[in-house]
């Protein structure tokens, strides 16, 4: 029987989760039940989190689309990161070592509105820098 690796699978359902099992496992010549008890296995593991959609946020009139850098007093970091949390319009919130210290991801309706919410995340206690890039084209997800 052919060798698949996780990785093989990984790739396959980051592609389109939603790839039946036995398409899988006619690609990668193994049976059904092997797939889904690898699949099983990343998920119990915690390689595969989640299952999830990609979405194109213009389509859904979503103009201003933006990555903003923050950076943080070392001492309300932690203040900082539960703050965004609470705050809806944000689609992903990143650690980081390089730039920034965090990195977040949003959507919004107009460019006044994107420049608003940077205002406000100015305003959280902690917060010394925000530094807005506003996407122009998401070349790969």
């Amino acid at each position: 029987m052919v060798r698949i690796s996780d990785l093989d699978i990984i790739k396959a359902l980051q592609e389109n989760a939603r790839t039946p099992f036995v398409e899988l496992a006619k690609r990668f010549g193994v049976t059904e039940t092997a797939v889904r008890k690898r699949v099983r296995k990343l998920e119990e593991n915690g390689v595969i989190r989640r299952y999830t959609v990609e979405v194109d946020p213009r389509k859904l009139g979503m103009e201003a689309v933006a990555t903003i850098g923050l950076d943080t007093t070392p001492e309300r970091y932690i203040h900082v990161i539960d703050e965004l949390k609470k705050m809806g319009s944000i689609e992903s919130i990143k650690r980081s070592t390089g730039d920034h210290m965090i990195l977040i991801d949003v959507w919004f309706p107009t460019n006044d509105e994107l420049a608003e919410f940077v205002k406000k995340l100015e305003s959280i206690d902690g917060v010394t820098k925000t530094c807005p890039a506003i996407i122009t084209e998401c070349i790969k997800n």
